[in-house]
């Protein structure tokens, strides 16, 4: 079964649990930039199932998984537009899907009681929707980006009459105020078009690549739901080809979600500081998130330690073997941030993972927004 990649789709994949025994994750960059021979992806993948296939020693179903995850690899993979590729697979629970993606991820497998969903959702967190809009006096175009890929394109014309530009407005008599009125026109339309983009397809931002005067304009016209997702500016030509198009949007998108890292990571800071509505580091941020306190959890991208899983409530814990308050001997997890990440999406909880935040590793690299 292949599923698209949304946030509705890895809630439904993060409340998953592996009743009749563990679920595999895998993760593949089969990324043709890097990795140009289809052998070289299948020898990406058998690095790590060699060393997956020892920890599952004594779990018949996992070496079933593995052994077919690296068949629906081998068997010759269409890589055409797609970069990533994560497999969920459980024999025992009947669990097998694939989910393509436009981008690469970093190969690895894990194996638990419920799918590694950290890395989709840091995939989502950073390629969110966004729209670039281009535009001079005469000719606008408009890009919908979505997971690093232009997904929608449209383009306007409006030329101004040929005569003003070629006899002069004096010997038409034509005042500035006509050639002006169109202009206008054009930039009106292009704000419709990006309006009437909205509605079709969602997006989060909205960057404009414009000479100042026409961008001044465009966003006096861009409706308030625009008007308040605009997220700058990019310096590309309106005839620039769409590879150029699409490199200054990611990296725009890079600033934009490093800002928004930022304020989330400063809010964690300052609740965390005044010991209210907020807890830093791995151990506070767990008990947090087993006493169903966590409103937001915040995470750094690449975070991860062993940890510990209380058997009969499912707790998460940062240091065993034994529960602190009951005695329980607790289960041994691989990376009991990945489990925190799983446990959040499935309670509903906000997640977001920080690229590179400074900040926030001072703090311990995770921690959480509380409700209470």
């Amino acid at each position: 079964m292949t599923t698209t990649l949304s946030e509705a789709s890895i809630r439904e994949l993060a409340a998953i649990r592996g009743e009749a025994g563990p679920i595999t994750t895998c993760y593949v960059d089969v990324d043709g930039r890097r990795l140009v021979r289809h052998q070289d992806v299948v020898h990406e993948l058998d690095c790590v199932l060699k060393q997956a296939r020892q920890r599952a020693e004594g779990q018949p179903s996992v070496q079933v998984d593995l052994d077919r995850i690296e068949r629906f690899v081998q068997e010759g993979l269409d890589r055409k537009g797609t970069r990533g590729l994560v497999i969920f697979a459980s024999s025992a629970n009947g669990l097998w899907e694939v989910v393509p993606l436009p981008v690469p991820v970093r190969t690895q497998v894990v194996v638990n009681t419920a799918p590694a969903v950290g890395q989709l959702e840091s995939v989502l967190q950073a390629h969110e929707p966004m729209a670039v809009l281009l535009a001079d006096r005469q000719r606008a175009r408009l890009f919908c980006i979505e997971l690093g890929r232009i997904v929608e394109r449209t383009e306007l014309i409006d030329e101004l009459p040929r005569d003003y530009d070629q006899r002069g407005q004096s010997e038409r008599g034509t005042p500035d105020a006509h050639v002006e009125a169109i202009a206008h026109q054009h930039l009106r339309r292009a704000a419709r078009a990006a309006f009437d983009l909205f509605q079709v397809h969602p997006f989060r931002d909205l960057v404009i690549g414009a000479p100042e005067s026409v961008a001044s304009e465009l966003k006096a016209q861009l409706h308030p739901y625009l008007a308040e997702r605009l997220g700058g500016r990019i310096q590309v030509p309106i005839d620039a080809p769409e590879s150029a198009v699409l490199d200054a949007a990611q990296e725009i998108e890079a600033e934009l979600e490093r800002a928004r890292d930022a304020v989330v990571v400063e809010r964690l800071r300052e609740a965390a500081s005044a010991g209210r509505r907020g807890v830093a580091g791995l151990g506070p941020t767990l008990e947090a998130l087993a006493e169903r306190r966590v409103e937001h959890l915040v995470v750094s991208k690449g975070f991860s330690r062993e940890g510990w899983r209380c058997p009969s409530t499912g707790s998460l814990h940062a240091v065993g073997p034994k529960h602190p308050v009951t005695g329980t001997e607790l289960e041994r997890v691989p990376d009991v941030v990945e489990d925190a990440i799983e446990e959040a999406l499935a309670q509903g909880i906000p997640v977001t993972i920080c690229a590179a935040n400074a900040d926030l590793d001072v703090l311990g690299r995770i921690g959480a927004l509380l409700r209470w």
